[in-house]
């Protein structure tokens, strides 16, 4: 009997804290929607869908090759896809944000991995199926980016749950 694959994705993770300021400013506010769960808060970097269960060592040792930078993330837009998705996005993306995009799409690539073909939009998802962009004055969040993380997506009798299944730090800044 093989066993399930699993549903993977590489993002930052949102901190506890930072997620605990967006989602009281959310819930200060009429949006309606389905919000996302503050632990699920989340930018995506790459998204893999399903994959065997094996080829987790093989992403974790891709990942762990990489020697990003940290960055902070001034999410400082809010806005509505057709699809109803509501999210806060940078105005202006920092350069190291591109790169770790970039460098991580390369290598799976390389290593044969299929990825979605839509051009790269950073964004933190607030809720699903949005009907309408809330007329909320737009939040400012400075999110200071300090890991990037494997994740598993898993669905339970509470909803969807995203699991890390590895985590690698982004580099500080060089002293000036």
């Amino acid at each position: 009997m093989s066993t399930p694959p699993l549903r993977l994705f590489f993002a930052i993770p949102c901190c506890p804290q930072l997620a605990r300021d967006i989602t009281d400013w959310r819930a200060q506010h009429a949006i309606d929607g389905k919000p996302v769960a503050p632990e699920n808060l989340h930018m995506t970097l790459a998204f893999l869908g399903s994959q065997p269960r094996g080829q987790v060592e093989v992403l974790e040792a891709l990942a762990a090759s990489l020697e990003p930078n940290a960055f902070t993330l001034h999410l400082d837009r809010l806005a509505r896809w057709k699809n109803g998705l509501l999210h806060l996005a940078p105005s202006k993306v920092p350069g190291a944000l591109c790169d770790l995009e970039h460098d991580l799409r390369e290598l799976l690539l390389t290593a044969g991995f299929t990825l979605e073909t839509r051009p790269f939009k950073p964004h933190l998802t607030l809720a699903r199926h949005c009907p309408k962009l809330p007329s909320a004055p737009t939040p400012t969040f400075d999110w200071p980016a300090t890991e990037f993380t494997l994740y598993a997506s898993e669905n339970t009798a509470k909803g969807t749950r995203y699991r890390a299944l590895g985590q690698w730090p982004l580099r500080p800044p060089a002293p000036a």
